[in-house]
């Protein structure tokens, strides 16, 4: 469903360096809960202290390798570019998937700002596309970058002819 003088190709813009402390802090979070739920367990009930605390301390440990290692790497595989013609978005971790939205198609455009992207000076745009495969999400933007990059969307399909469906 490429539009004309959309080639599917890899996007040229890297996110903000930012995008890899959000990262490495939402992975945190993430591991934090239940590495505390477990050592408070362990902690209370004396017959299940050493399963509790050992199976803590490595969610734990795994939590800190994969916040270290995974980030960066993240980081070297998101890209995103926007044209006069489309949006190209890589995304992806094992799994790499590289989609184009041809303006075209565009339908409406956001940008979301929740609180700890806002603590990393960071937000995220979302192009809807009348797709079946779904919005286009570009996460990690600089939060400046991603307003000049929706109203660049927004004047762009403004003028682009088509219906979006």
């Amino acid at each position: 469903m490429a539009g004309e003088g959309a080639v599917l190709r890899p996007p040229r813009n890297a996110l903000a360096p930012a995008a890899v402390g959000w990262w490495r802090t939402q992975w945190l979070a993430l591991t934090a809960a239940p590495v505390v739920v477990l050592a408070v367990l362990g902690a209370l009930l004396a017959p299940a202290r050493p399963w509790l605390l050992s199976v803590a301390a490595g969610l734990a440990a795994a939590g800190a390798l994969c916040a270290a290692l995974l980030p960066p790497w993240w980081y070297r595989v998101h890209r995103w570019e926007v044209t006069d013609d489309a949006v190209y978005v890589r995304t992806g971790y094992f799994w790499q998937e590289s989609r184009i939205a041809p303006m075209s198609r565009i339908q409406t455009v956001d940008t979301v700002r929740g609180p700890l992207e806002r603590l990393f000076a960071l937000a995220t745009v979302t192009v809807t596309t009348a797709s079946a495969k779904g919005a286009l999400r570009i996460e990690g933007l600089h939060h400046e970058v991603a307003a000049d990059l929706a109203e660049r969307l927004t004047r762009i399909t403004g003028a682009t002819p088509g219906d979006a469906t």
